[in-house]
């Protein structure tokens, strides 16, 4: 265990799998790899964890099949020894993981959430960690997401990734979650 820590910056799917999909070319926030390195650096100097989170989907054959070799961190982020790195197969980071142990073990009750896909994964996380009883603070310019189209295929109108990122911020704030900018 390390002293000192109180809290955990949870890096969600920032992987290689999201740049092999065509939807890569409409992300929100290209320059994600940036932004959660900042984010990283500032934990670090802080002594605070970093945990690093794979999403994985086992037999699919995807990108996000780990026989594809794409399940590894972008290019540009790099974890330390003693940084965990856990795989999920569920939309939060909880479920299917041993976060929640690995967090309490260290004493961790308070949580920052960066990483890909905004309102899935990164957002159903907070959602559930929140439930856990953990503070939750969700830097939404340090999360990506894509344009959404609508399940009717009649509806030729997609969400857009600027209403994705404004209808997460009104679902979280004050709810579950505070929510954070870098850039602010």
């Amino acid at each position: 265990m390390l002293d000192g820590m109180s809290r955990a910056l949870i890096v969600i799917d920032v992987q290689e799998s999201f740049r092999q999909r065509p939807s890569w070319a409409a992300v929100s926030t290209p320059d994600i790899v940036e932004r959660t390195n900042r984010l990283v650096e500032w934990f670090r100097a802080s002594g605070d964890l970093v945990v690093w989170v794979l999403h994985t989907e086992p037999g699919t054959g995807g990108p996000f099949d780990p026989v594809s070799g794409y399940v590894r961190l972008m290019p540009g982020l790099k974890t330390l020894d003693d940084e965990p790195v856990i795989t999920k197969t569920s939309v939060n980071a909880f479920t299917t993981t041993n976060l929640q142990q690995l967090l309490t073990s260290r004493g961790i009750r308070e949580l920052w959430v960066c990483g890909i896909q905004t309102e899935q994964c990164c957002e159903t996380t907070t959602r559930v960690a929140s439930d856990l009883g953990y503070d939750v603070t969700f830097v939404i310019d340090a999360t990506a997401t894509f344009p959404i189209p609508h399940r009717d295929p009649a509806v030729d109108r997609p969400l857009s990734t600027k209403d994705i990122m404004e209808r997460t911020e009104y679902a979280l704030a004050g709810r579950f979650a505070t929510i954070a900018y870098l850039d602010s």
